[in-house]
This record gives structure tokens, sequence and C-alpha cells, in this order.
């Protein structure tokens, strides 16, 4: 992805197919055997080898209808969709919150609940049944484990002199995991105040803003930074090809690491140009096989509650996860207020 300010480019998932129509909803366009995909990065492997590589080619095999692929950071696709809303070019919409909750405040989405949906929790779904949680996900932090015998435990361990300028994470208000790292501080120090007066300490180390939370993996596992933020699935990905690698929590105030869920949520976009073709990719991945494949290719959590993965992967993920507390943010709480936090953190960080 870059989960980021990035420029966005249509990659094509499995083969070329013809350019996206004019006016979406015409006719010739609902009866195409293709489906347009806006999502967060992630979940597209670099060398082909992602579950949403495995997802679309099985897909396409199955139907025959090829998938087109528009990647960019959480919040910049739904911008893009909102750009587009007299005229919608994607047919499903993949987001981190709290993003698919603006889209659907935006009015973006289509009330459409996938096949097996009653077997996804309802914290990891919407009430109006818009969005569906389809890759379980974390929040969470990388460190260079050649160049720290330890991970750090605190957050205040990251204002020592050695994270000086190897220090660095996403942009809140752009990237998904740049947000979280806002939401997660605000729990932890107890309040939105506290978490920005830190956070503007930590200025003093941190390299600078970054559009790209996939880019920040790459500088700590060769030791240009020591420590980023990230998300355990996109990072345990990563860690398979990035030796140095690795993942942890900071400790909320009574010590104990603490992080909170960042699911893949998708949706279908309003009067999409392809929305049947839309349903019936929601549907697909939530299928059984789809999701008993999310760890092993993917490095995520399934989100059906009836999935048990037992693979090597998922054995390890939850060791990952072990003695971690979860928090459940106020996602209505964010999605109103978003704006007016992220302006605070700019004005607080002078970023």
């Amino acid at each position: 992805m870059p989960r980021t300010r990035i420029t966005l480019a249509v990659a094509l998932a499995l083969l070329a197919t013809p350019a996206l129509a004019a006016c979406g909803g015409s006719s010739s366009a609902s009866n195409a055997k293709e489906v347009t995909v806006y999502s967060a990065d992630g979940l597209k492997g670099e060398n082909g080898d992602g579950w949403y590589d495995r997802v679309f080619a099985d897909f396409t095999k199955q139907t025959g209808i090829k998938v087109k692929y528009v990647e960019g950071g959480s919040g910049e696709i739904v911008q893009r969709a909102v750009r587009e809303k007299s005229n919608p070019q994607a047919d499903v919409l993949v987001t981190l919150p709290p993003f698919i909750q603006e889209a659907d405040t935006k009015g973006l989405l289509e009330k459409y609940e996938p096949k097996d949906a009653d077997q996804v929790s309802g914290a990891d779904k919407s009430i109006d049944g818009t969005w569906t949680s389809v890759v379980d996900n974390y929040f969470g932090f990388v460190y260079n484990k050649k160049e720290l015998k330890q991970a750090p435990k605190t957050w205040n361990e990251l204002l020592d002199p050695q994270y000086k300028n190897k220090l660095q994470y996403s942009t809140p208000g752009v990237a998904g995991d740049g947000t979280a790292v806002l939401i997660k501080a605000m729990h932890d120090f107890g309040d939105k105040g506290q978490a920005l007066a830190f956070l503007k300490k930590l200025q003093a180390n941190n390299v600078g803003p970054s559009a790209s939370t996939g880019k920040l993996a790459p500088k700590v596992d060769k030791g240009e930074l020591l420590v980023a933020n990230g998300d355990v699935q996109m990072n345990y990905a990563q860690a398979k090809t990035m030796p140095n690698l690795g993942i942890w929590f900071p400790a909320g105030k009574d010590g104990k690491p603490t992080t909170f869920a960042l699911p893949y949520a998708a949706g279908l976009v309003g009067k999409a140009p392809h929305s049947e073709n839309g349903r019936k990719l929601l549907d697909f991945m939530l299928a059984q096989k789809q999701q008993q494949e999310v760890s092993s290719i993917g490095g995520g959590f399934a989100s059906r509650q009836d999935v048990k993965a037992t693979d090597a992967d998922a054995i390890d993920l939850t060791k990952i996860m072990d003695g971690v507390n979860l928090f459940t943010p106020d996602w209505n709480d964010i999605d109103k207020n978003l704006t007016s936090y992220v302006e605070d953190w700019k004005a607080a960080t002078g970023s």
C-alpha cells in the first residue's frame, strides 16, 4: 500500500483489463466481467504472493470476473471515492478504521451483508450492514532486533537520545496506522492532552512525517531506523523477508502492553458500476477457504469466528498477541472528531 499518501496507480491484480467505463452504472459496464477494488495496502504481496493475489486469482478462475485493483492510503482511497461519488468507479472499498466509518458516514457504502457475515463478530462489522471485516488485524510497532537486544517496553523509553533520528511514524489523518498511533497514545496516556504532550516531546527524536507506513519497516530492517509504527498483519508478512524486524506493543499505565483491532473492513460502494460482481467478491473473501488462508498466506487473522487456523503462521501470530491487552476505541467519537484530533496533533508537534 503504502497505507498512506502515495500517487494512486491502478495495478491490475491479474491480467490486463479494459479501461474503466466513463460513466459508472451504464448497461455495458454493469454487464462487464470485471470488478474494481479500492484498498488500503498490506494484503497484496510485493512479489504477487499476498492474500489478495491468491484470492483474486481464485475468484477470476471460478467466476471469470477479472479484478482491477487500486491501492492507496487508508484515508486517501476514501477521499478518492468521495470525489467520484456522483460517478463511482470502484465496486468494493477496503480500508481501516476510522476511515471505513468515515466512508459510511459520507454515504459512500451500500448496505450489503456478505454470505457468512453472521460468523463475523459484531465488533468487526457495522450495525447497519454497510461494511464487514474480511481480515482481522492489530496495531503495533516494529523494532530492529539486531541493533536492540530487546524491544522497548514503554512509550517513555522512546524519548531516550539513542532514538534521535532513528524513530519515525506515519502521518495521522492520512495513514491508517499513523492515525492508530494517536488513538493508542490517547488511550495509554489517559486523554488527548497527555498524549499530545508526549508526542510533542517525541518530535525531538522523530525523523519527520511519513506518508507511507509500509515503507518504514524496510528502513527498520536495514537499521536506518530503530523503531517505527505498523500493524501485525503487514509487519508479520514483511518479516519473512526482513530478518531484523520484530513486533512490539508499548505498555499502558499499568505496565502491560496494549493494542486494538485494526481490521481490513470491506464494503460495497453505492451505485457501483459492477455491484453484482462486487457482492460476489465480498462473498468470496468471506468464504471458508479464503478465510482459512488468511494466516498462512496473508499473515493476518481470519475474520470468521468459526475458522480456527492451525498452520504454523497462525500459531506464531497467536504467540505475538499473547499477553497483550486489547481495548476498543470509541470509533463513533473518533469518526466525529478525527479532523480536530489531527489538527491538534499538528499544532502540538509542529507538523
